[in-house]
């Protein structure tokens, strides 16, 4: 009988703690792409602090190296929940880094001007990937 109490207690202390992990498994955890988020948003609002005047176009193109790697974090966490959002992004962050690069042949005014349009086209791209994703990620 004791043997019998035992296995029964037993069970249900697994019973519980499978139930316990399963609850909190699937609770308040977020999405990956929360945590990639918010480092791609930090990276993006670091583009206009970026001192081209002292670090040269260098320093603009690491600036927008590590856009482009927080960017790429966020499209492969996120591609299969928010396509058309992921898209959007890739394409800004393509133009930006596409623009960065013509600046390093010759820093003309209309590239400095594509360039910032292109900056201002991945903050606008992040914004809306953020409204999209804001209820699984507040």
């Amino acid at each position: 009988m004791v043997a019998k109490r035992s296995i029964s207690v037993g069970s249900a202390i697994v019973a519980l703690s499978v139930a316990a992990f399963l609850l909190a498994a699937c609770g308040s955890s977020k999405p990956s792409y929360c945590s990639s988020l918010a480092s791609l948003k930090s990276s993006v609002k670091a583009l206009p602090t970026t001192n081209v005047v002292t670090g040269g176009t260098n320093a603009l193109k690491s600036a927008v190296t590590k856009v482009q790697n927080d960017a790429n974090a966020v499209i492969g966490d996120a591609k299969n929940d928010f396509p058309n959002e992921t898209s959007a992004l890739q394409s800004s962050v393509n133009n930006l880094a596409s623009s960065a690069k013509g600046l390093a042949s010759g820093p003309s005014a209309s590239a400095i001007a594509q360039t910032v349009s292109d900056a201002s086209a991945v903050s606008t791209a992040v914004q809306n990937f953020s409204s999209a994703t804001s209820s699984k990620c507040s």
